[in-house]
């Protein structure tokens, strides 16, 4: 259930963040309870613990798959029992899966307290802990004659490292979408010189990534009218003709191209495989991988990208109990299928590759809870 909202979420920190106030409240169990006329002094506020999982905009892979983390890990007072049939998340939590601009703004808000968890790139969450540098590189400016250019990952640059970041989990591959119409004359990387394209919005990992894919490519982002727009109005855009490309990086099928493709003839253009090694090679947290054909309507070829992985990031300072409770609560029986269910994405989302593409320290909850596994945790842990 989306619930829309005006004013920060439960024990907000009080710091500023340019947060969309949209949340999706796991379950929607407390909101059910207060409909249906459960007595509140059975759900006394005392007795529940509110999460926060930061996702992305609500048109994309995160927002969807973060609604359903929120659902698998929520457990009001009074719930049946997991082996009895009720839920199997942690008890007395409320989880909460908030709209955010994306993977910066997540690694940003969870180190500075702002929400406890987040979904969030791979090499995102990397840099942010490590302070690596980046393509810095950027040119041209929004519709309304800002620099928002300069967001992205530039805001990483002005900070410390984020030695707060924590990791609960790998959970799928995202890869390296650039959307063209089909019968547009862009064939290539090379081809977008020139072109108006959408490198993704500001204080998101699209934006981050689609500066490296250029640069391994050799092209300047001065070569492009580009611009930065939420994926919503990226999406429009390309179907008015407004612009003529756009890149995203997620789990595929991603809704919001997915709609795209069936209203309007679409395409993905390939990251050629040279561009896609040279990265591969200078960071090993990426991937060269292929984004299936028939994956989107219309789209019936194997497309060659880049992908990195989806980590969920959690801060230090989170009891270590209550994480390893959501870690066992995401792996359980339960969650598996709610998130079949719910997203193509959620099929490739197992415990054997928890531990892939984690470059940031795990959170010692989850930690104790891959120990007890069994599994070969990374140096260090």
């Amino acid at each position: 259930m989306v619930l829309a909202e005006d004013r920060p979420s439960v024990r907000a920190s009080g710091r500023s963040g340019r947060w969309d106030r949209r949340y999706v409240v796991g379950g929607a169990l407390l909101l059910g309870a207060l409909l249906f006329g459960a007595p509140l002094g059975a759900w006394a506020l005392e007795e529940l613990r509110f999460f926060r999982i930061g996702t992305a905009a609500t048109t994309g892979t995160y927002f969807q798959i973060g609604g359903v983390l929120a659902s698998a890990i929520s457990k009001t007072p009074g719930s049946r029992d997991c082996d009895r049939g009720g839920g199997c998340g942690v008890p007395g939590l409320v989880a909460v899966a908030q709209a955010s601009q994306g993977s910066i703004q997540n690694v940003l808000a969870v180190d500075s307290g702002q929400i406890e968890s987040a979904l969030a790139q791979s090499d995102i969450a990397y840099w942010a802990y490590s302070s690596g540098s980046v393509v810095s590189r950027h040119c041209g400016t929004a519709r309304d004659g800002s620099a928002r250019a300069t967001a992205g990952i530039a805001l990483l640059r002005g900070h410390e490292p984020l030695r707060k970041l924590r990791a609960i989990a790998g959970l799928y591959a995202e890869d390296v979408h650039i959307v063209v119409r089909a019968e547009s004359p862009i064939k290539t990387l090379h081809d977008l010189k020139g072109k108006r394209v959408a490198l993704g919005e500001p204080e998101s990992g699209t934006l981050a990534d689609a500066r490296l894919v250029l640069d391994a490519a050799g092209i300047s982002e001065c070569e492009l009218k580009a611009e930065y727009l939420r994926l919503s109005e990226a999406a429009d855009g390309l179907a008015q003709g407004r612009i003529d490309a756009f890149f995203l990086v997620g789990g595929y099928p991603v809704p919001a191209i997915t709609d795209i493709a069936a209203m309007v003839p679409t395409r993905l253009l390939p990251v050629p495989h040279e561009v896609g090694e040279r990265l591969r090679h200078k960071y090993p947290f990426f991937s060269t991988d292929v984004i299936p054909g028939g994956s989107y309507p219309g789209m019936d070829d194997d497309t060659l990208t880049l992908s990195t992985v989806a980590l969920w990031i959690v801060r230090d300072d989170v009891d270590a109990g209550l994480v390893y409770a959501i870690t066992k609560a995401l792996w359980s029986d339960t969650t598996k299928r709610l998130l079949e269910a719910a997203h193509p994405v959620g099929r490739r989302i197992r415990l054997a590759n928890a531990l892939d593409g984690v470059a940031i320290p795990l959170h010692p909850g989850a930690a104790r809870f891959y120990r007890a596994a069994g599994m070969a945790l990374p140096d260090g842990q």
